[in-house]
């Protein structure tokens, strides 16, 4: 497995599979725009396909918080301690952060607290009818 902090090279078609589950996923060529986005990036890039097989991407002011929106493996990767490897090098580029937020799913929370995290309250919107980003 290959871990890259940047998108050099990255294209659309090597992002393939992701936002399982998802009733109105972005397409492919939203996804990368979203990780252009980002503050940081995080990727794993199988060795002998040269496909994208997880990322992570923090958002953040550089000063006091960062926020942490995703965190994705495709189902064939996972269990493979790739997402365990994605959390650990973002937190180690966001450690002179201050606060680094990341909202979850009740049953992953036992997965970020072996991370280091802490479990929080927290409130959220979802417009679902802009799920897709388009």
């Amino acid at each position: 497995m290959i871990y890259k902090d940047s998108l050099e090279g990255i294209s659309s078609e090597m992002l393939t599979g992701f936002f399982v589950d998802w009733p109105h996923p972005p397409n492919q060529e939203t996804h990368l725009k979203l990780l252009k986005n980002s503050s940081k990036v995080i990727l794993a890039i199988d060795n002998d396909t040269k496909q994208v097989v997880g990322f992570i991407t923090a958002i953040s002011d550089g000063i006091l918080s960062a926020y942490i929106p995703f965190l994705e493996v495709l189902p064939a990767y996972k269990m493979k301690g790739i997402g365990k490897e994605l959390v650990k090098r973002i937190l180690n580029e966001l450690d002179d952060i201050y606060m680094i937020d990341l909202c979850c799913d009740d049953d992953l929370i036992p997965y970020y607290h072996s991370l280091g995290m802490t479990k929080t309250n927290g409130m959220v919107i979802r417009n679902y009818n802009r799920q897709s980003g388009s």
